[in-house]
């Protein structure tokens, strides 16, 4: 399977969508997104853990050490109220975007100056 480069954004995004339905370790936050994608996405720990930090940094996600269903210590991570607001505005945003991209790649519109 081909490794994807994504937008830092993009990969925000999924991580506190991931964590709207509860607290999960960074292992856990990746075989969803991988298991929910199928083979489209593909996350490798140099681009999560970072992520996760930067999205605890800014007041979006909270962590705290605990044990694993495998009898592990890791760190779980939990969508603060604040990132859980950042996450409903930003759905919004996310879609007109998709809409808009979509439309111009779908569009069968020759473009005036190309039609000279």
């Amino acid at each position: 399977m081909a490794e994807r480069k994504y937008l830092q954004g993009t990969l925000d995004a999924l991580v506190l969508k991931t964590l709207s339905w509860g607290p999960m370790h960074g292992y856990g936050i990746a075989a969803w997104l991988e298991e929910t994608a199928g083979e489209l996405l593909r996350l490798d720990e140099g681009a999560l853990y970072p992520a996760l930090y930067r999205l605890e940094r800014k007041g979006w996600l909270a962590s705290e050490w605990r044990i694993t269903e495998n009898n592990r210590k890791a760190k779980f991570y939990r969508l603060t109220a604040a990132g859980r607001r950042h996450l409903e505005r930003g759905l919004h945003d996310w879609e007109q975007y998709i809409a808009a991209v979509s439309a111009i790649l779908r569009s069968k519109a020759v473009p005036e100056w190309a039609r000279r």
